[in-house]
């Protein structure tokens, strides 16, 4: 026993810092993904997704969704950075995996690529709703849309749509705008209006709805129109990523290369939007674009250079912070001119927005407000797509001490006159009454 346990250990010794190799805020890249298939045929036929994550140096490991020697943590650690589910028939994990362990996984604060189709079970519909999405119920309903259909669409359904309607940010879906629409064949979904952290990325049209295509509609379908989102996006308040599409046909090979025409459009496309799309997207949500760290806060009395540990009322200071972003391949300067500070207690007492060098740093001067206590400085920055920065650091203020009020306070001049009018005032009287006869 004590020879077992000591193998244990020294196994434990070497184990545990390669199992703690994990995202890192200073390197957001080298990443290693598990990646759940309900059959491993989708590795050919999504290879083009796949071979892309390899060649910007993501580990992938394959494994069935129903292994039974699945597991996200071994000793504590976790042992993958990213998630992708590609098994929206299966309706139980193998191992230790299930709704709650993945859910754990993303409070972490690591990454989420889920996609589902018609077949989606009930679990995967409920990883989804964890995170503000909801799948049609009805499970054989199916996005219809008989106005922005592709017209190689040869069923006639008009179910493989020809999508264009994108979220209007650069750093989710890239800079290079995706001329051609995106081939979409898979189920609809909804957003918890209550849920401000999601965000619809691949909109339906207007003429869109989700119904059966293959039997007539007895009753109005519950979702259309743009109410319909057909890929859509979550950052979480820890900055971790999740992307949910109701398309696995979405990330194939065969949309990867098909050619596309919208329907009512003279405009014909030899390769579809779905490479572009999808490789832009992957690129947010493994966090190598759009990610942002700060260094700490820096302030300091204007005129001088070291960080006081208290500040007096109606102090001129300086404040500065460097704010960074990942570039895909090093830290690059964040330029911006929507970031500010608030010099804060109870509320902000001062709201300033930061300039900027170009280089990274931003900074403002202002004058401590005329009230003394507890303040802090914070810099809390939200802007779509990018990665939220919450940063404080607590200071006192006090008021003037005794000797340091001046002199003559120039709101007390008219008191200081009244004084001395009536000492001079007195005076006069007093030699009149005396000397006068």
């Amino acid at each position: 026993m004590k020879n077992l346990s000591r193998s244990v250990a020294l196994i434990s010794f070497f184990l545990l810092p390669l199992l703690s190799f994990s995202f890192s805020v200073d390197n957001p890249t080298d990443r290693r993904v598990l990646v759940l298939l309900d059959d491993l045929s989708l590795k050919s036929s999504h290879s083009i997704f796949f071979n892309t994550l390899k060649s910007r140096g993501f580990d992938l490991d394959f494994k069935l969704a129903e292994d039974s020697k699945l597991a996200l943590q071994r000793y504590g650690q976790y042992l993958y950075d990213g998630l992708i589910i590609f098994a929206p028939s299966t309706e139980r994990f193998g191992g230790s995996l299930d709704s709650k362990s993945i859910a754990d996984f993303v409070d972490s604060g690591r990454d989420l690529i889920l996609s589902a189709d018609t077949s989606a079970s009930d679990l995967i519909r409920g990883i989804a709703l964890e995170c503000g999405v909801d799948f049609d119920e009805d499970s054989s309903a199916m996005v219809i849309d008989h106005s922005s259909f592709s017209v190689s669409d040869v069923e006639g359904d008009h179910t493989l749509i020809a999508a264009d309607d994108l979220v209007k940010s650069d750093v989710i879906v890239g800079k290079t705008k995706i001329e051609a629409p995106v081939l979409f064949r898979g189920v609809a979904h909804s957003l918890n209006p209550t849920n401000n952290l999601v965000l619809k990325v691949l909109s339906a049209s207007p003429s869109a709805y989700s119904a059966n295509p293959s039997s007539k509609l007895s009753s109005p379908p519950q979702l259309t129109g743009s109410a319909i989102s057909l890929v859509s996006v979550m950052q979480a308040r820890n900055n971790a990523r999740v992307v949910i599409s109701g398309s696995l046909q979405l990330f194939s090979d065969r949309l990867f290369r098909s050619g596309v025409q919208k329907a009512g459009s003279p405009n014909k496309y030899e390769k579809s939007g779905n490479e572009q799309f999808v490789t832009e997207l992957s690129k947010w949500v493994f966090h190598e674009r759009g990610h942002l760290k700060a260094g700490s806060l820096v302030h300091h009395r204007v005129g001088e250079t070291d960080e006081p540990a208290i500040y007096r009322i109606k102090d001129d200071l300086e404040f500065s912070v460097d704010i960074l972003e990942w570039s895909g391949k090093s830290w690059e300067p964040y330029v911006a001119d929507d970031v500010q500070v608030q010099f804060y207690m109870m509320s902000p007492y001062v709201l300033k927005t930061l300039s900027t060098d170009k280089k990274g740093m931003f900074h403002t001067s202002f004058k401590v407000p005329d009230v003394y206590g507890v303040f802090q400085f914070k810099v809390e920055y939200e802007k779509l797509g990018y990665t939220t920065l919450s940063l404080s650091k607590q200071i006192p203020v006090r008021p003037y001490r005794h000797n340091e009020y001046e002199r003559f306070i120039p709101t007390a001049y008219p008191y200081y006159g009244a004084c001395f009018t009536t000492m001079a005032g007195f005076f006069v009287f007093s030699f009149v009454y005396l000397y006068h006869k």
